[in-house]
């Protein structure tokens, strides 16, 4: 899979995943929830659809606050898979707002 440019990434998401953020390697977003059991289930139902996906995020879990950034390793860019991912968990946190 071809990684896009950094046009695409950034019109992609500002179409379709206002929340998330481009650093020129990494699309992210934090995610804050009301406690750390909360937080903790979010990141266990996301790294059941990231298997699901065969695409793993980068991510980190301080008390309620997870912080998640995707890109695709073997790509060395922002490629599909991370939008889609993206849109998966954006739908898991929904479920948890």
């Amino acid at each position: 899979m071809k990684a896009l440019s950094i046009t695409e990434v950034k019109k992609f998401l500002s179409a379709n995943l206002k929340s998330w953020s481009f650093d020129g390697t990494f699309i992210s977003r934090n995610f804050k929830f009301s406690n750390f059991v909360n937080a903790f289930a979010f990141m266990t139902s996301v790294a059941l659809q990231a298997e699901k996906a065969d695409h793993h995020p980068d991510w980190s879990n301080v008390y309620n606050t997870v912080n998640i950034k995707l890109n695709t390793h073997d790509a060395k860019g922002i490629t599909q898979l991370d939008f889609d991912l993206a849109d998966i968990i954006d739908k898991q946190f929904d479920s948890y707002s």
